[in-house]
């Protein structure tokens, strides 16, 4: 294998593992980010659930609010 080759290849095996590397850490970066995401969408969901329970709540009592009012 000639000098050129061998440098021309170093050049490109350098490149390529450059690329690796900027590759491995965008996957880090976007598993970091999914887990954000998925435990905002958890804490998002948590807080759906407890903001519907309390509408529950204040539809029953207004509901009983005006079955009251009726009967006077």
């Amino acid at each position: 294998m000639s000098e050129t080759t061998k440098t021309q290849l170093d050049l490109e095996l350098g490149r390529l593992a450059k690329r690796i590397e900027e590759l491995v850490a965008t996957v880090e970066h976007l598993k970091e980010e999914n887990r954000a995401l998925r435990q905002r969408h958890e804490s998002l969901s948590t807080e759906r659930a407890s903001l519907m329970h309390k509408n529950e709540q204040v539809r029953t009592r207004v509901e009983a609010m005006i079955g009251r009012l009726k009967t006077l």
